[in-house]
């Protein structure tokens, strides 16, 4: 199969493999993937983590408080207590570890309900992607202490799922999946020492399924089953996603590489197809809609042109940013829909604008476009999928 470098890969990394199954974190284990990461985003990719531990790390802080005696052990409250021990320990190691490299770390603790409101998952599109224009490795949690779901051991696996949705929100390339397991067998190689590894999966049917039962161990909430969660997400993304273990040397690179490892997931749709559909799910309950000129109707038809404000001619109905709006030519003829960058109000102050005049005119800055070719969806006769 014919490979291209990914331009832009989320890496996850569970609990097991930061924590090598004990109740501390991993220095070597966690060096030695640093050092592949610092390599990869060297040639050129970018590079985002998600990451599991903080439950892990604030073990190794709770030994060392003084009313240690006090939290009930087993309860919610005390693994929320043990992210939020944990989450600056986990950062700062990160910090230092990736300092050696010369190599900038951001943080954001992220829930999923911000990535399934659309002007918040605009927010953290934008903010991601001005942290990775300047280098910096944006590297993202669950947020703990907010999120009981994870930390009660239900839905949502060791963020396993929380990186697929990353990985669709910032339009990676590649998602990959770091554990302590080779990928997906057909058994438990655990319980069943002829398990076999299943090299390349197209298609999440029974047979998959069954191969997929849940955690091993106690110490991670991932296991199998939220992976596959993760997966279906992926391919509904349009993104290939590759399960791996952390302990394999050169592993990441090996994998942006294109070469045989671990379990890769492998989408039938394209990015901008599943994007397209996402938005046209949204087209019933569009909030208003912007007319524009010829020469945007044509940008937008026949290149894949983004909307840019200079070429709106008028606003109609009320909408806020986020928003799924409807855009039409001069006589209402529908052209298509997308995420408006803009609320209404904002849009009629800089409609007919060139975008270099926008923060003088508003007083913040969201970017040129009013929707962004990604966040446009255009009927099929011209779509650019």
């Amino acid at each position: 199969m014919n490979h291209k470098q990914p331009k832009r890969i989320v890496v996850k990394l569970g609990t097991n493999l930061l924590t090598g199954g004990n109740d501390s974190l991993d220095l070597d284990t966690i060096r030695e993937i640093f050092h592949q990461i610092a390599t990869v985003k060297a040639s050129g990719v970018e590079v985002l983590i998600v990451t599991s531990g903080a439950v892990a790390a604030g073990r190794e802080s709770l030994s060392r408080t003084p009313g240690k005696n006090k939290l009930q052990q087993g309860t919610v409250a005390y693994r929320q207590a043990l992210a939020a021990l944990g989450q600056p320990q986990l950062m700062m190691t990160f910090e230092q570890l990736f300092a050696s490299h010369n190599v900038e770390v951001a943080q954001a603790l992220i829930s999923r309900g911000d990535l399934q409101s659309r002007s918040r998952y605009l927010n953290i599109r934008n903010t991601l992607d001005a942290l990775l224009s300047i280098g910096a490795v944006p590297i993202l949690n669950e947020n703990d202490v907010v999120a009981v779901e994870e930390l009660a051991g239900e839905i949502y696996g060791d963020n396993d799922r929380l990186s697929a949705m990353v990985a669709n929100t910032v339009d990676a390339d590649l998602l990959i999946l770091l554990g302590d397991m080779e990928g997906l067998h057909t058994t438990d190689p655990h319980l069943d020492e002829n398990a076999q590894l299943i090299p390349i999966v197209e298609k999440i049917d029974e047979t998959i399924e069954k191969a997929a039962r849940g955690p091993h161990d106690q110490r991670g909430s991932g296991g199998m089953a939220s992976k596959l969660d993760a997966a279906r997400l992926s391919m509904d993304s349009g993104i290939p996603m590759v399960i791996a273990s952390g302990r394999v040397a050169g592993v990441i690179e090996s994998i942006c590489a294109g070469e045989p490892i671990g379990t890769r997931f492998v989408s039938n749709v394209s990015r901008r197809e599943s994007r397209k559909r996402w938005i046209l799910t949204g087209r019933s309950e569009h909030r208003g809609s912007v007319a524009v000129d010829a020469g945007a109707s044509s940008a937008l038809k026949n290149r894949g042109n983004s909307l840019l404000p200079i070429g709106i001619v008028s606003v109609s109905g009320s909408f806020k940013r986020g928003d799924i709006i409807e855009v039409t030519e001069i006589d209402g003829t529908t052209i298509g829909w997308g995420l408006a960058s803009y609320p209404s109000t904002d849009v009629e102050l800089i409609k007919g604008k060139n975008s270099k005049a926008l923060p003088g005119l508003l007083g913040h800055y969201y970017g040129a476009e009013v929707i962004h070719r990604n966040n446009l969806a255009l009927p099929e006769p011209f779509s650019h999928g």
